[in-house]
């Protein structure tokens, strides 16, 4: 557990995304929660040490698979994510819990603790922005889409502090979950610009400096600009898989072990930032 600063601790060393508390003299909001139930039983344990309060709501990054089951082990009354969140989540049946299972167990044991979770449906939800008081803290939540339709960020104007979620991530590849690389840039010029002071909570990992916008912003740029030529030479999406080492160069090599996924998820974001200049494409015309 790590203290950001009286009232506001994350932790970075539990399995899936970083996870946020954010303490006000009515209990504590949490920011993303774990995956796995032994792990979001360590992160109830870690909150109640800290300050024995009750969890006041559950924030949702976006809809990530490694954000999809947490809530369940916490049953916060409020839930709250971007209304692209709420439908995603809300056109899954529970039998999808499994395909969770699935992809983040590494043994039988995880896959069964995993499967008898449940997918919640956020209880609160908004489109562009929204302002949430709770006690004596205030969060901004804005719409942020790039890794997911439903990403958001959110900003703890006291302390200046922003959960930035999968929009940020240092040293890896970023995840390209759905057709907004454009928006994504935008986003992330005006986190450069305009919140130069904040301090920068990645959606994995610990506290990073804005410097490591830099190799994000020149492999997203670099994925669109090999990926419009293709699309305008009028090539089939086949063909991008010739970028996939060149993007890769730009971020430290994975662990062989690693290779194949993360050669897949790049692929896999190479397809939807084809169909996104497809999509534009069929808009303007």
């Amino acid at each position: 557990m790590h203290e950001l600063t009286d009232g506001v601790i994350i932790e970075t060393n539990l399995r899936g995304v970083t996870v946020g508390a954010v303490f006000t003299n009515e209990g504590v909001i949490l920011i993303d929660v774990p995956p796995f139930p032994d792990d979001a039983k360590r992160w109830r344990t870690t909150i109640q040490e800290y300050r024995n309060v009750p969890v006041q709501a559950v924030i949702v990054l976006d809809s990530h698979r490694d954000r999809m089951l947490g809530a369940w082990w916490f049953q916060p009354e409020l839930l709250i994510a971007h209304i692209a969140t709420h439908e995603t989540l809300a056109s899954l049946s529970n039998s999808y819990v499994s395909s969770i299972a699935s992809a983040l167990a590494t043994n039988s044991r995880e896959h069964a603790s995993l499967s008898i979770g449940r997918i919640m449906v956020p209880t609160v939800t908004f489109t562009s922005q929204m302002r949430l008081h709770f006690g004596d803290k205030t969060l901004l939540l804005s719409h942020r889409p790039g890794p997911t339709r439903g990403s958001i960020w959110v900003h703890l104007p006291e302390s200046n502090i922003l959960f930035a979620g999968d929009s940020v991530v240092a040293e890896t590849a970023p995840y390209v979950n759905s057709p907004y690389s454009e928006e994504w840039l935008a986003a992330l010029d005006y986190l450069q610009q305009a919140l130069a002071d904040v301090r920068l909570i990645p959606g994995r990992g610990n506290e990073i400096d804005l410097a490591a916008i830099e190799p994000m912003t020149r492999y997203l740029e670099l994925a669109r600009h090999r990926v419009e030529n293709l699309y305008e030479a009028n090539r089939p999406p086949s063909e991008m898989v010739k970028i996939i080492h060149e993007l890769l160069a730009l971020f430290p090599p994975p662990l062989e072990y690693e290779l194949m996924e993360v050669q897949q998820r790049v692929r896999t974001g190479l397809q939807f930032i084809y169909n996104e200049f497809r999509e534009k494409q069929q808009r303007e015309h």
